[in-house]
């Protein structure tokens, strides 16, 4: 049966110090947040009532909590950009420290927002990782992926539907982010289908019918409301010509198949490219929480000789293959890899059933092996 065990963030917040808690709608920051600090004063900004009062009158924070001692969280802040104005005086005058919960962070880069000049802390809340929840099926995860309501849920194909449309009419269209929707409507079905390849904001741009320039503006749009992200090449190379070119993944495997009307199977194209994406969830959850410094980058030729992912400075080079059987034909890129400098730890993640290291050096790992040392700090 499936179910969610503890959540893995942990804000570790002194009573003198406030936090941003980021994060995409239905990742559960609400949720933790009620759970969490029970007894807290929550404004939330998704209430009309709450929306209303403050977005009229700013100034009643401060007149309602200067005499207040103690926690205050604030959701989906970037909805009233001037309530950190009110946050920022109440946190130099009065005993009140804050989490201000946000899904969008581009509302508030565009508006110049007081983001507090370092007063609070920055957290980041990703969808579920393998250590969890229960019942975790990993076919099962490609169509429904990993935000908790959807992972619970018995229908999550009608979630997702709703998840997308919410989305564009909230995040979008109230929030007046882009001006045409049917256009980026479209960008995000072929951002779907695109995702986990190389950028190429020209042929996004055919298949959507609109310009390279307002493309690149979408995948902004996807990075500042937390549902995509990029992730950079390794550049440092004495021998070899190496891609310049970003990477752009969804945030979530199954928002990503939905958008591509895919259904992926073990043993298919499909699936391979929706475990990457997954084993990559799971590494962006463990920047987010274990180690915020992590540096994620994948290694790519001008000759398409590619390794999925390198972690640090080298630390570990990572290859993914979703196959019951690693051949020495999977080998051969983490071995061109090597060759141009040293690599500290080289994996190839499997559906195999149990662990075994090559004679070059090379662990082959079932998946979840793989994970259980990732989050137990063995990997790095």
């Amino acid at each position: 049966m499936k179910s969610i065990k503890k959540r893995l963030i942990d804000l570790k917040l002194p009573r003198d110090r406030s936090a941003f808690l980021w994060g995409p709608r239905k990742s559960g920051k609400s949720y933790w947040l009620k759970t969490h600090y029970p007894n807290a004063p929550l404004i939330d900004l998704l209430k009309t009532k709450d929306y209303t009062e403050y977005v009229t009158r700013p100034h009643l924070l401060s007149e309602r909590y200067q005499d207040h001692s103690g926690l205050v969280i604030i959701d989906e802040i970037q909805k009233v950009p001037l309530l950190l104005d009110e946050v920022h005086w109440l946190i130099e005058n009065s005993k009140n420290n804050f989490i201000l919960t946000g899904s969008s962070a581009r509302k508030l880069k565009r508006g110049k927002a007081n983001l507090l000049g370092g007063r609070a802390w920055r957290y980041h809340m990703t969808p579920l990782s393998l250590t969890e929840v229960a019942g975790f099926d990993l076919e099962q995860v490609m169509l429904s992926g990993l935000l908790p309501p959807h992972f619970l849920s018995t229908n999550p194909l009608k979630d997702l539907e709703a998840y997308v449309y919410d989305y564009l009419k909230e995040e979008i269209a109230e929030e007046a982010l882009t001006q045409n929707l049917p256009a980026f409507h479209q960008f995000l079905r072929v951002a779907a289908l695109t995702s986990s390849e190389l950028l190429n904001y020209a042929n996004v741009a055919s298949e959507c019918g609109v310009s390279p320039k307002i493309v690149r503006t979408y995948f902004d749009i996807l990075e500042d409301t937390y549902l995509g992200f990029r992730i950079k090449p390794w550049g440092k190379s004495k021998e070899r010509r190496l891609i310049q070119t970003e990477k752009f993944y969804l945030f979530d495997v199954g928002v990503k198949n939905y958008l591509a009307k895919s259904a992926p199977k073990i043993g298919s194209t499909e699936f391979g490219k929706s475990f990457e994406h997954y084993i990559l969830m799971e590494l962006k959850a463990y920047q987010a929480y274990k180690n915020p410094e992590l540096d994620i980058y994948f290694w790519r030729t001008t000759n398409n000789q590619e390794v999925d992912f390198i972690l640090g400075d080298k630390t570990a080079a990572i290859e993914i293959k979703a196959s019951d059987h690693v051949s020495s034909k999977d080998l051969r890129h983490l071995n061109i890899l090597l060759e141009d400098g040293p690599v500290k730890h080289r994996y190839v993640i499997s559906l195999e059933s149990q662990p075994r290291t090559l004679s070059q050096g090379i662990q082959v790992l079932p998946w979840q092996h793989f994970l259980n040392m990732l989050w137990n700090g063995d990997i790095l």
